[in-house]
């Protein structure tokens, strides 16, 4: 898929530098043709005879060299270039990204690019999460700059976990595969507000009610929407999930903060409400947390409605979305219960799944899900969630 393809690959001074030479041959395995500029800092943690011994090219170090600058080397090194990426991508190439800096080869080439940018970060996780990051991530995707993790694990501290470890050699790959193959983009102009995840309702500091949702189907509906050219606005409830590549993520808690962020995003074409929203919470959430007393009884809650998104969204008089979709978990009753929500909330699809705990859909990987419109009803194969999120975008740029 990437035969003749050229690469030009940014080796930052992280220790995911290692994986960057897997990267290289996976590249090549594709046929792609990969040329390397490896930072000071990166070459501490691998050799440029390493890189060169891979690449079969001379590998890049230096700014001021005079060989390589004879013809302004930092400038065509990017325009040879069908893409740059930049793996791995510490926080230092970032920041130096997003304030347009320039003082070595790797800034030098990136700020004379004229070609587009994939970057992996790797770091640290309080250094992903760090106010300063995150603010330069704002700015480089408001660039229009890509981005590929970082995924959740061990840090090379041992001692320390969370967001900041470089994509594997594979994932990267295939983000590159997608941003190099031509694709049919079917929602290309339209914008889509989508919502995932569970909604958390206060009852005391300590304590909440919620949903068993994880979000994940949401975020892969995001994903696809995305891939398939939408502008989409994902609002989230507390999930443990990355945010989605090329899409705008706002997160929130409530259901009321839910519903006053998807107002917000409107107008749409497509509304995708999949969160599984609390339907109660408490009249008073005590701001203490609340004791036992002895009594052997619990403490009496208050408990009233939650604000129904779905049916706020799909009654609408301005700026109702032209497709409305909503999801109905079910436990019993499915396409029954499907029905009379389509109805009651003012939906134009509902995507109903059997959620009993045999099935494993509450935070599982696959689902198996019914469509249910006005005119009939369409049974899916039980199928892993980024495909059924591929199959229902399919589906929406046909309705919308």
């Amino acid at each position: 898929m990437l035969s003749d393809k050229r690469i030009l690959l940014i080796i930052t001074g992280g220790i995911a530098a290692y994986k960057s030479l897997d990267l290289i041959r996976r590249l090549q395995e594709r046929g792609a043709k990969v040329r390397a500029v490896l930072t000071n800092g990166g070459s501490q943690f691998i050799t440029p005879l390493a890189v060169g011994a891979l690449t079969g090219d001379t590998v890049f170090t230096e700014l001021f060299d005079r060989e390589a600058e004879h013809d302004v080397g930092h400038i065509r090194l990017s325009r040879e270039a069908d893409l740059v990426v930049v793996a791995p991508a510490t926080a230092n190439i970032m920041a130096k990204m997003a304030h347009g800096l320039a003082d070595d080869l790797a800034s030098c080439v990136l700020l004379a690019n004229d070609k587009r940018v994939l970057v992996a970060p790797a770091m640290n996780s309080k250094m992903w999460s760090h106010p300063a990051t995150q603010r330069n991530i704002v700015q480089l995707k408001a660039d229009g700059i890509n981005f590929i993790g970082p995924n959740a694990g061990e840090m090379a501290e041992k001692s320390e976990a969370g967001y900041g470890r470089m994509s594997e050699p594979l994932e990267i790959v295939a983000e590159i595969e997608a941003l190099l193959s031509p694709k049919e983009q079917p929602l290309k102009g339209k914008r889509v507000v989508i919502t995932a995840g569970p909604t958390l309702e206060a009852i005391d500091p300590v304590r909440y009610i919620a949903n068993r949702s994880s979000g994940k189907q949401g975020y892969a509906i995001a994903e696809a929407a995305a891939a398939a050219g939408a502008q989409v606005t994902l609002v989230s409830g507390p999930v443990s999930l990355g945010d989605p590549r090329g899409v705008e993520t706002i997160r929130v808690e409530s259901a009321s903060a839910m519903l006053a962020a998807v107002k917000s995003a409107l107008p749409a074409d497509v509304a995708v409400m999949a969160a599984a929203v609390a339907d109660w919470r408490v009249a008073h959430d005590s701001d203490q947390k609340i004791k036992k007393d002895g009594s052997g009884l619990p403490p009496a809650l208050n408990l009233i409605e939650n604000p129904d998104i779905l049916k706020t969204v799909g009654h609408l008089h301005e700026d109702r979305p032209k497709l409305v979709v909503g999801f109905a978990a079910e436990t019993n009753d499915l396409i029954e219960n499907a029905r009379g929500k389509l109805e009651r909330k003012g939906a134009d699809m509902i995507v109903a799944n059997d959620v009993s705990p045999e099935n494993n859909v509450m935070g599982g990987d696959n689902n198996t899900v019914r469509l249910v419109t006005r005119d009939g009803v369409e049974d899916w194969p039980k199928m892993a969630k980024e495909d059924v999120a591929k199959q229902l975008v399919t589906k929406i740029a046909e309705l919308s």
